[in-house]
């Protein structure tokens, strides 16, 4: 059903049939004194920013996905065993790969962009502060 149905529909119905609208749309009671009107009137605003933003979502969704697309790079396999060496603020950084994930001091952690958030104190795409992509 379309949007313009939809609010026809609305137009149509009596305040019973808002109420249980009400519940469907907004997942809790009507206000016990909201006259007519103002049931129609939210849920035809309601109705409308829906369809606006499932249409805006797609939209964004394909924007992302051709982004994605155009910057996506083989990911890098490692091997147990492999060191990683990351010179940071003047001192060196060594990480090796083991079968769990990574050790780093004395740690094994799940991931390499972990490791280097403990390192900066900042957000970092693991791989990439490591070198791993550009």
């Amino acid at each position: 059903m379309n949007v313009a149905d939809s609010l026809a529909e609305l137009a149509a119905m009596e305040r019973a049939g808002l109420v249980e609208r009400w519940v469907a749309v907004f997942g809790h009671p009507a206000p016990r004194h909201a006259q007519v009107p103002l049931l129609r009137s939210a849920l035809a605003w309601q109705l409308q920013m829906e369809a606006h933003a499932g249409a805006a979502r797609v939209e964004r969704t394909v924007r992302g996905l051709r982004r994605a697309v155009a910057c996506v790079t083989p990911a890098v396999s490692l091997a147990p065993g492999t060191r990683l060496l990351r010179e940071w603020q003047g001192h060196t950084h060594h990480v090796t790969v083991v079968a769990e994930g990574f050790e780093y001091s004395g740690r094994t952690w799940a991931s390499l962009s972990a490791i280097a958030l403990a390192i900066t104190g900042t957000a970092w795409s693991g791989p990439r502060f490591f070198g791993l992509r550009s």
